[in-house]
């Protein structure tokens, strides 16, 4: 119940004239079945009465149109009412995932290393087509049924108030069934979604283009194939047992439903021999006892068997909506004072080790440092400190001034620009690909021309509105025109603080030096930050700073580090050769 009251009030924000809309349609629409009993028992007693010649032939057509139009009617309400309920479905789909996307972005860049917030997400996304649906599914039961039944109920009570006891008494044991329900398929739904993950990254490694060429040349997809349909299979055995424990249980209480149906009905036909009702009204209320037979089974057996196996799946979503955000102060960094941490720290969930142990570094306006180090030195998480997206676990990061923890991310990111070692390919226009990196300003094709020049772009035959991406009808670029158009991405941003954190992984070591040349000019007056494994372009940093097991080891420039026979200089030896032709 607390879920339900939950979810409405985020239903009618994200469609209120639709809901408003929806529910009077769902009224009317009741109500109109309503009164066909009423017709219905009309058009009956007149032929009764003209049957032992109280009535003509024509007192017959009067209630006959008066069916015949209700009926009509009746379709039509029901054809508009569904039409519509397909359109509010698809709004709503689309506003709640913009909830969900905004409730993403306050939420600390962190927890997606997380594997347990991963499985949240997974669960939540499969609740947020669940929540229009759960949403419209409760308008209809109170507007459409409720309005139905009230009347029903009403008339049966009025005539013989056993028969609506009888109804009720007979539905009990088929709601009791839903109650169990609820609890199978949301403990279902807490055990698929880990194994639903895998499921999904496994048919992307089958379909997905970036995956095709490797897996093919490798003979990787009888391997992936195999592995899909484990996880598949496992997924379909635990839905099974889920669907025949609750489908052996609901079909034994079904039973007494029939029963309370056929008391409902012998206890109607000895109401009218004894002659307490009319003909008419048997006629009425047995076409009536049909229907709601029918609607019945239709709430309990369809909607709450539905509502009850995504109940779970809309628990998970709002979990998500409640989890904490990431918040701050509005502020303004001022990038002349720099950027500077102290002692900080960080360690990454589920992990004893932390990736960055008691750092303090600064870097001065107008300077630009190289941070080094092998692989899985910290590289990366000290960017991400510095840059804002992660907050330390201890210590403070000043960017401007302003302490990462107390600023909202927004302010701090405003003045940043970065090209990361995994970028991404947007599947659009040459020109998009670049100005996406600043899309609160009006797209500039000379602006853009600039950064793809900075950057080193080959152009070919690629003009500025040319797709890049042959699933659009579009080109695709080589591993090193990707990149540089990443660099150039960087750079169309404006920005007082910028990032290369090792995007030039597909060029080579002298074609790297040419770039990070290139960007030490562009970088002038900024403060810069260059994180690389290859030493060749650290030595045109103002200083450097070389990492290790989330430690920073040294500093100092090129020839300072070379001096002092370090980690730094046994990295250059090994690396030396790299460079033999500058």
């Amino acid at each position: 119940m607390k879920t339900m009251l939950r979810i409405i009030p985020i239903s009618y924000r994200a469609t209120p004239w639709h809901n408003i809309l929806s529910n009077l349609m769902g009224i009317v629409h009741g109500a109109s079945f309503a009164v066909t009993v009423v017709a219905t028992k009309y058009l009956f007693d007149v032929i009764a009465d003209a049957a032992v010649g109280n009535a003509g032939f024509w007192d017959c057509v009067i209630p006959l149109l008066v069916l015949a139009g209700v009926t009509f009617g009746n379709q039509i309400l029901n054809g508009v009412h569904n039409f519509h309920g397909h359109a509010q479905f698809a709004i709503a789909t689309g506003r709640v995932t913009t909830i969900l996307h905004r409730k993403l972005s306050r939420i600390d860049p962190a927890r997606f290393e997380e594997t347990d917030f991963l499985d949240d997400l997974n669960k939540a996304r499969e609740g947020l087509f669940v929540l229009p649906y759960v949403s419209m599914t409760l308008s209809m039961l109170v507007c459409f049924y409720g309005t139905y039944f009230t009347f029903i109920g009403v008339y049966l009570f009025s005539l013989k108030p056993i028969l609506l006891i009888t109804l009720l008494i007979a539905f009990i044991p088929a709601m009791c069934a839903q109650i169990v329900r609820v609890k199978v398929f949301t403990k279902l739904e807490e055990q698929s979604a880990p194994i639903r993950r895998e499921n999904e990254y496994y048919q992307r490694t089958l379909c997905d283009r970036e995956y095709f060429k490797e897996t093919r040349i490798l003979g990787a997809y009888n391997f992936f194939h195999k592995l899909f349909s484990e996880t598949l299979s496992l997924l379909m055995q635990k839905t099974w047992r889920a669907e025949r424990k609750t489908a052996l249980l609901q079909l034994t209480l079904n039973i007494t439903t029939f029963i309370g149906m056929a008391i409902s009905a012998y206890l109607l036909f000895s109401a009218t021999m004894s002659g307490e009702i009319t003909v008419g009204a048997f006629a009425a209320v047995f076409s009536a006892l049909g229907m709601v037979f029918y609607i019945m089974q239709e709430i309990i057996d369809m909607h709450m068997s539905n509502l009850n196996k995504d109940l779970g799946k809309l628990v998970n979503f709002i979990k998500m909506l409640d989890l904490p955000e990431r918040t701050g102060t509005e502020q303004s960094p001022d990038y002349t004072k720099g950027i500077s941490a102290e002692n900080i720290s960080f360690t990454y969930h589920g992990r004893e080790e932390p990736a960055v142990n008691n750092v303090s570094l600064s870097i001065a306006n107008g300077e630009t440092i190289a941070i080094v180090g092998e692989n899985g030195a910290g590289k990366s998480t000290l960017v991400r400190l510095l840059t804002g997206i992660y907050r330390p676990s201890s210590g403070a990061v000043k960017v401007g001034g302003v302490d990462t923890l107390e600023t909202a991310p927004a302010s701090i990111y405003n003045g940043i620009s970065g090209v990361f070692q995994k970028y991404q390919r947007y599947k659009m226009t040459l020109g998009e690909n670049v100005a996406i990196s600043d899309t609160k300003a009006k797209l500039s094709e000379a602006l853009v021309e600039t950064a793809l020049s900075e950057a080193g772009v080959e152009r070919e035959d690629v003009e500025f509105d040319t797709m890049l991406s042959p699933e659009f009808d579009g080109i695709d670029l080589s591993g090193g025109q990707w990149q540089r158009l990443a660099i150039a991405r960087g750079l169309y941003r404006i920005n007082d603080f910028i990032v290369l954190d090792e995007p030039t992984a597909a060029i080579d070591p002298i074609e790297e030096t040419r770039v990070y040349t290139q960007f030490q000019k562009l970088a002038e007056g900024k403060c810069a930050v260059i994180v690389t494994h290859r030493l060749g372009s650290a030595k045109l940093a103002h200083k450097i700073v070389v990492m290790e097991n989330g430690e920073i080891v040294d500093i100092g420039t090129h020839e300072q580090l070379l001096s002092r026979k370090g980690k730094y200089a046994d990295m250059w030896n090994a690396q030396s050769v790299w460079y033999e032709r500058e």
